[in-house]
């Protein structure tokens, strides 16, 4: 297996709006494009089962 040891950017088209992906060693971000804020998920959330909690959290927390 290749080992992820920097950030590997995708983007992805979900509805009309595009967004950028990262993945890299301490997680996943979602981020529109053209914005700096969205989700972020790191790997121990995920395994801990914490995902879910962690990103209801977060969208808490934002403004809109």
């Amino acid at each position: 297996m290749t080992p992820l040891d920097k950030p590997l950017r995708r983007e992805v088209l979900i509805g009309d709006e595009s967004y950028t992906l990262t993945v890299d060693p301490e997680g996943l971000k979602l981020v529109r494009k053209g914005h700096r804020k969205g989700l972020d998920l790191r790997w121990e959330a995920l395994v801990n089962g914490d995902a879910a909690l962690a990103t209801a959290l977060q969208a808490s927390l934002e403004t809109p």
